[in-house]
């Protein structure tokens, strides 16, 4: 609450806005006009005159015209000074009596916290070495009905903030910059695969069939063509389709939708960045990731080290690799006879307090010891390999186990950030892994995808990364509801 709301009753403020906005009127002022024309920005004028004394700023005399919000005001008499934001920056307003007519002095008196202004004049310095423009001319943009969030406290309600994005940005600067690195990593992303010959596709949003991954789909309802579609889970299917027409790298940036739980880690609604690459494995594409992070890493912070909560992550190469059973003995105490047979997982399950021990496959359980023992410490960027077959249906078995895929896992912060693999390119084998995945959990065979598949896809690389928890990481934030401008948030009552 800002010291304005905290003298001053709610109601009364807006009263006081409302009435001097239909003071405005009574003037024949639009306090909302259609357009003003600025010819550049708060920003580009700090850029531009920050470093000239006073003497060299008289000298040239510069002019300009500017538009932006009004985030401080403090009156002296015959001379107001306010503050013009461009959200990035600030620049300081020096309005004086002797400089402006009566009608536009009172418009100024009628100005409050949160407007939007034009203001035109001459950049200079006070003397206290301030670097203002000198108002000769300053018009209403827009006037603002409700107080901002105090500059100095900001809003400090988590909820409130998620709610009311935009008056987090407005009263938190560290919000701002937090979305500012999301979408300099976004556009490094691009960049970089780009450079990279990569192609960057779009594939369909809304899927005949939920596949790509095994989780709870959205489901839709087209009227036109009564038929049920479903939110993709992932592009996985629709971009292998892609190699198998010919292109050899592509990429996509883009939403997926999960109906499942919310959670720090967890937004229903999220980006990934999928690719693949015709004629590289999983081996290759652990390389390629480690230059691929720490290349963004480097451009957009400037750093390859980072604080994450009470921890530093390291993201200098090059990045560990473990196997997901060595990943349980080293974060445990169990040894290999734990993991023997079923009798002594479930042993070691119940130990670890996994859930739901006698629903799960010794693939599943393998998977759930692994998340109870290892995987929160895993801070620095770790890729956990060999996967279980019965876990994996899209990947491909390694020439030595067939019951163990060429499959990785990212992890950094104790959180997963990739997931990769050789990719199935057998349609007989994989027509085999679909029919059972049904059988054991339901759903139907993507028909369509093993015709693809059919008519012949090289040896493929294909990896998904999330870009929320990117963001996290490169951030320090370790709520994924801080780097989504709009997360899923259930209505107030």
């Amino acid at each position: 609450m800002s010291q304005e709301q905290a003298q001053i009753p709610l109601k009364k403020l807006i009263a006081d806005r409302m009435a001097k906005l239909e003071a405005l009127k009574d003037r024949g002022v639009d306090p909302y006009p259609p357009r003003y024309r600025v010819e550049t920005s708060v920003t580009t004028i700090r850029e531009r005159y920050d470093e000239l004394t006073a003497e060299e700023l008289e000298e040239q005399k510069a002019t300009v015209r500017v538009g932006g919000r009004l985030r401080a005001i403090r009156s002296q008499g015959k001379v107001i000074f306010a503050d013009l934001s461009d959200g990035a920056e600030r620049l300081q307003l020096f309005l004086r009596r002797n400089d402006l007519d009566e009608e536009t002095w009172q418009l100024v008196n009628l100005l409050d916290l949160g407007d939007f202004v034009g203001a035109e004049g001459m950049v200079f310095r006070t003397r206290m070495g301030e670097l203002s423009l000198r108002v000769e001319k300053i018009e209403i943009l827009g006037k603002c009905l409700r107080p901002l969030p105090e500059k100095h406290k900001g809003l400090t309600d988590r909820e409130t903030r998620a709610r009311q994005r935009y008056l987090d940005l407005l009263g938190n600067p560290e919000s701002r910059k937090v979305f500012t690195i999301r979408s300099r990593v976004v556009s490094a992303i691009r960049r970089f695969l780009e450079g990279k010959g990569f192609c960057e596709v779009e594939t369909p949003m809304m899927q005949h069939i939920p596949g790509g991954a095994t989780a709870r789909p959205f489901v839709t309802h087209h009227n036109t063509l009564d038929l049920d579609l479903y939110l993709r889970i992932a592009p996985e299917l629709f971009l292998k389709q892609l190699i198998v027409g010919g292109f050899e790298k592509v990429f996509e940036l883009n939403r997926n939708f999960r109906n499942e739980g919310i959670s720090t880690r967890h937004n229903p609604e999220f980006t990934m960045l999928e690719f693949y690459w015709a004629y590289a494995d999983y081996e290759i594409l652990m390389d390629f990731t480690e230059e691929m992070v720490t290349s963004v890493a480097q451009e957009v912070i400037g750093s390859l080290e980072v604080e994450w909560g009470d921890e530093r992550i390291d993201f200098s190469r090059p990045w560990r690799r473990l196997s997901l059973r060595d990943a349980i003995f080293e974060y445990s105490d169990l040894g290999e006879e734990d993991l023997a047979d079923r009798k002594s997982m479930e042993a070691a399950a119940r130990r670890f307090k996994v859930e739901r021990i006698e629903e799960r496959s010794d693939g599943k359980l393998l998977a759930e010891l692994f998340e109870m023992t290892a995987e929160s410490r895993l801070i620095n960027p770790t890729f956990i390999t060999d996967f279980p077959r019965e876990i994996s249906p899209l990947a491909k078995s390694r020439p030595d186990d067939p019951e163990t895929v060429e499959r990785f896992e990212l992890f950094i912060g104790g959180i997963e950030l990739a997931n990769a693999y050789t990719e199935l390119n057998d349609p007989i084998e994989q027509r085999r892994r679909f029919e059972e995945q049904a059988a054991a959990a339901g759903g139907v065979v993507d028909e369509d995808f093993l015709l693809a598949l059919e008519h012949g896809m090289p040896p493929t690389g294909g990896e998904g990364i999330g870009i929320d928890r990117l963001v996290m990481l490169l951030t320090g934030c370790t709520s994924i509801r801080d780097v989504i401008l709009f997360p899923a948030l259930r209505p107030r009552e």
